[in-house]
């Protein structure tokens, strides 16, 4: 074995068939092949299991059994394996309260350089707060010009009302002689009666000195009698004669307050830039920003709708009669015909019916089974009644119910800045924490740049400043420079969120290390894609082995070393088609990959181009969601439409944030909290909207395509109708594996059972009752065409169309799964095992299949996500097929060939954030390819 290679010998995880590979080490690897080839069964569950396994194995049994521990690969051996960190697609984290900067500690150290050099100001009048010791105010009385004559004097009150006997009575048993009240000089024997309904301010007079040498320890001790007698407040006050200039005065604090608002400010520390600590929190929101409410356009998602129709969701349920017949009531009242549309109603009726009738009774009649009722009292409002039953209920589900009606706002105290107001005027440079950590990425790092410090301050600040610019700087670098730092980490997609913990590695400065990455360039514009290449041989360049699991050409091209996967999917993959430098794979006649990187394959532009009716649009105006800048577009009805455009410019805005929602509540009345638009008209040429995502198809083992995609009731009922079947009364339900009867008991139909090994990993082992097949002997027992329920839920797609060809219901929707490239796929497969791109396809299948209507609007999130070339080229075709359907269907997509084949395209720009969202342009790809401000345009017009 060579020290700079490792070496892979008999991996066989999954679908690879005894693979041997020998992968360089201090290199950059692509792992390609088509999608279901085989991929991440080496990357991740072969060579980065076993590099995790390694690493726990080395630790005290002890410390193990904390640890969740992975199996050991199925694999012979694995020579000179570096320690492995995997990177794979997936959200940072689903909590609230983590942002861009906590994930990246880019927050952390800013809450300590604002602690240090943050100049605190009142949060009432904006005056700088400062706390001095003694010895600076001293200091700063001394700088006067000597023979300077100064009064030194305590505010004992401060613009109060009162008559203030008992503490001028006080002074003068403490040996003072004279008071100042308001602007007026006594002797504390003489003072006036002071009038208690007016404010008065009383300063007591401690000593009068003179700038001059040697009076340091005479000034300080009268500084701390002053201070001693106002709780740490005192002003100094220059004797002028008349004619010698003007008179100036100081006021002094030795703590963190504002002596002219009376306002104590806490210890400025990190924590109290923290809104994860209740120090630093939000009073008001508790940290989080946003606050919950009870929104009317959840609670009326279809204004179309009367009330006699359900206009109001929560109670067009039959569960919700008396209810809605109080509605009925409340129009009677008020004089209102609840037969008319939500959206025609009085404004004002509209109001009552949402919130309340105030101090007016309303008659309300209901009837029951013996008597009826009659009551009058005022109507609480639809918002004040769902607010009330959210509060009092105790169970878990009716609060889900509830909260499909729930959107979020800024909070009203912190106005959605987490922290408490103190902290929010503690500024560096003229911005507080809050207002910096809302820039974008790179302006962030310019401001950073352009700070003036004091000398004292940069010294402080020196190291600090060093790892914030240089965390920012390779954020910057793998195209995150669109982010902001407080952005949840929670709305960060698949793609941003790998890229910020790649950043995070390269920070690291880790070397001799083996760096696993699951398709890096998602998400990414093809602009942005060399600074992401770049940073893989920054990190390959510091002396690390990379591997990427990746699709994208410009990716193939840069690898010191590709491994092309396949030939086929499932079944027909796990094997090393081709290896080799990228001019190698091109050459090698078996490849797949290199047909279509020397450009023997491509996917073909469309002979015709669909071009829009005008008649048939669907319009947008207006749409300010997040960053779009009060935009409108056109979507032609009919046609396949790409929205494109650089990373963060406003696609997901304009289509899953503004679009989808507003679509779902009036098509599919679902309860969506949608964007901010003024109008969207041509709905009425749609009759319903689907968003086709990866999410999986099934969270539990126990989903599989063939449940997920409705084929697996026509198969139990095939079962059930045999001969065998009927005569022992088996009805389908007999033959599912998710209820007694049919299934195996001793596994509850899994197939497997779980033995658990404490500080070993624990292990699955075929269920020794039924053998793996998850039935019981007697469902075993029926067979049709010679085959049981069992061996049916093993067979591929492929091998189930030529089984069933003779069954037209379950033939064709099998048809379809073959048409979007799904052939190697199980019937039974566990939905928890496939791609992110497998499961698209698997949904993609469900709607092919269903009977179309012609008027449905599909969208789709990136769909290239995980696809080959050559799955590209089949996604394209099925695309094509619902649009020839009659259907609408919108793409959001970075992968130009499938942009090119796009009938209309809008592209969103010019930079991502703030610089961000507008509409460039829209027209057919000729159009944006002419488009000179267009990115997307130049990077398009040599595939066209």
């Amino acid at each position: 074995m060579s020290e700079r290679k490792i070496t892979i010998r008999g991996a066989r995880e999954h679908n690879l068939k005894n693979v041997h590979l020998e992968i360089p080490r201090d290199a950059l690897t692509v792992i390609t092949g088509v999608s279901g080839s085989g991929k991440s069964s080496l990357a991740f569950d072969t060579l980065s299991a076993e590099g995790q396994r390694r690493y726990v194995e080395s630790l005290s049994a002890y410390a193990r059994q904390f640890l969740s521990l992975q199996n050991k690969p199925d694999v012979d051996s694995i020579d000179g394996l570096a320690p492995s960190i995997s990177i794979e697609q997936k959200s940072t984290s689903k909590n609230p309260r983590s942002t861009v900067g906590t994930v990246t500690e880019i927050y952390d150290y800013l809450r300590l350089l604002y602690a240090r050099v943050g100049r605190a100001h009142c949060y009432s009048c904006d005056r700088p707060i400062e706390s001095q010791t003694v010895s600076q105010m001293v200091d700063a009385i001394m700088e006067q010009p000597e023979r300077t004559r100064l009064l030194l004097l305590a505010p004992i009150v401060r613009g109060r009302k009162g008559e203030y006997r008992k503490e001028l009575l006080e002074l003068q048993k403490q040996g003072f002689t004279r008071v100042v009240i308001d602007g007026e000089t006594y002797d504390i024997g003489e003072t006036p009666a002071l009038n208690k309904k007016v404010k008065h301010t009383i300063e007591v007079l401690v000593d009068r000195l003179v700038v001059k040498p040697g009076i340091q320890t005479r000034m300080a001790d009268s500084l701390e009698t002053a201070l001693r007698l106002t709780d740490g407040i005192a002003r100094v006050e220059t004797v002028v004669k008349e004619g010698e200039g003007e008179r100036q005065d100081w006021l002094f604090s030795e703590k963190n307050a504002c002596i002219h608002c009376n306002i104590s400010y806490p210890d400025i520390e990190p924590r109290l830039f923290s809104f994860n600590n209740p120090f630093g929190a939000c009073p008001t929101c508790d940290g989080l920003g946003t606050q919950e409410y009870f929104d009317p356009d959840l609670i009326v998602p279809n204004p179309e709708l009367s009330l006699r129709d359900g206009a109001v969701a929560p109670w067009a349920k039959p569960t919700q009669r008396i209810a809605q017949e109080s509605l009925y009531t409340l129009g009677e009242h008020f004089g209102v015909d609840v037969n008319l549309p939500w959206r025609e109603l009085p404004e004002a009726f509209r109001d009552i019916v949402l919130h309340g009738s105030g101090e007016e009774k309303v008659k309300f009649k209901w009837k029951g089974f013996r008597r009826a009722r009659t009551v009058h009292r005022p109507w609480e409002g639809v918002v004040h009644t769902l607010e009330r039953r959210y509060l009092e209920t105790e169970s878990d589900d009716q609060r889900e119910q509830y909260k499909q009606y729930r959107s979020a706002s800024p909070c009203p105290g912190c106005h959605g800045e987490r922290l408490r107001k103190e902290a929010l005027h503690i500024r560096i440079g003229g911005l507080d924490i809050a207002k910096y950590t809302a820039l974008p990425l790179r302006q962030a790092a310019r401001t950073i740049e352009d700070l003036e410090l004091t000398p004292k301050e940069a010294t402080i600040a020196e190291r600090i400043l060093k790892e914030v610019m240089d965390r920012l700087g390779f954020l910057i670098a793998v195209g995150l420079d669109y982010l902001t730092l407080d952005r949840t980490a929670a709305t960060l997609s698949g793609g941003e969120s790998q890229r910020i913990r790649l950043a995070n590695q390269i920070g690291s400065g880790l070397v001799g290390v083996l760096y696993i990455l699951d398709e890096p360039s998602i998400g990414l514009h093809q602009r942005d894609n060399q600074r992401l290449l770049d940073t893989l041989v920054k990190l390959r360049d510091l002396g690390n082995t990379v591997v990427v699991v990746e699709h994208d050409e410009d990716a193939i091209r840069t690898a010191d070393f590709v491994v092309d996967m396949g030939p086929g999917a499932g079944e027909h993959g796990g094997e090393i088609v081709a290896q080799g430098s990228p001019q190698e794979i091109m050459h090698n006649a078996h490849s797949l990959t290199g047909h279509y990187l020397s450009g023997e394959k491509r996917i073909p532009l469309p002979a015709k181009r669909r071009k829009p009716d005008q008649e048939r649009m669907l319009t947008m105006e207006g749409v300010t969601t997040h960053n779009l800048q009060s935009v409108s577009t056109h979507i032609p009805i009919g046609l396949l439409t790409c929205i494109t455009g650089v990373s963060g410019s406003g696609k997901s805005s304009l289509v899953l944030d503004t679009l989808y929602p507003a679509l779902a509540q009036r098509l599919n009345n679902a309860h969506l909290a949608g964007g901010s638009y003024k109008k969207i008209s041509g709905l009425e040429q749609l009759d319903k909207v689907i968003h086709i995502d990866q999410t999986p198809i099934g969270r539990t083992p126990r989903s599989n395509p063939a449940t997920y995609t409705g084929l697996f009731t026509p198969i139990r009922e095939l079962m059930a109708g045999t001969e065998e079947a009927r005569s022992r009364g088996y009805k389908p339900g007999r033959f599912s594996f998710n209820v007694k009867g049919g299934r195996c008991e001793a596994c509850a139909g899994e197939g497997l059972v779980k033995i658990e090994m404490h500080f070993l990993p624990d292990i699955f082992v075929e269920c020794d009752v039924c053998h793996g097949a998850r039935y019981n002997r007697e469902t075993l027992e029926i067979q049709y065409k010679g085959k049981n329920i069992s061996e049916i839920l093993d067979m591929t797609i492929e091998e189930s169309v030529e089984f069933f060809r003779a069954y037209g219901p379950i033939r064709d929707r099998l048809q379809t799964m073959m048409d979007v490239g799904l052939s190697y796929m199980r019937l039974g497969q566990s939905a928890t095992t496939l791609s992110g791109g497998e499961a698209q396809r698997v949904k993609v299948a469900r709607e092919l299949s269903k009977r179309a209507t012609g008027r449905t609007l599909y969208i789709l999130d990136e769909p290239t996500t995980g696809l080959h070339f050559d799955d590209i080229r089949k996604l394209v075709e099925v695309l094509q097929r619902l649009v020839v359907a009659g259907n609408t269907v919108v793409v959001i997509e970075h992968n130009l060939d499938v942009i090119k084949t796009a009938d209309w395209l809008i592209d969103l720009g010019p930079e991502g954030g703030s610089h961000g969202g507008q509409i460039l342009v829209e027209g057919p790809p000729e159009k944006i390819a002419a488009c000179s401000d267009s990115w997307t345009g130049k990077y398009l017009k040599p595939y066209l």
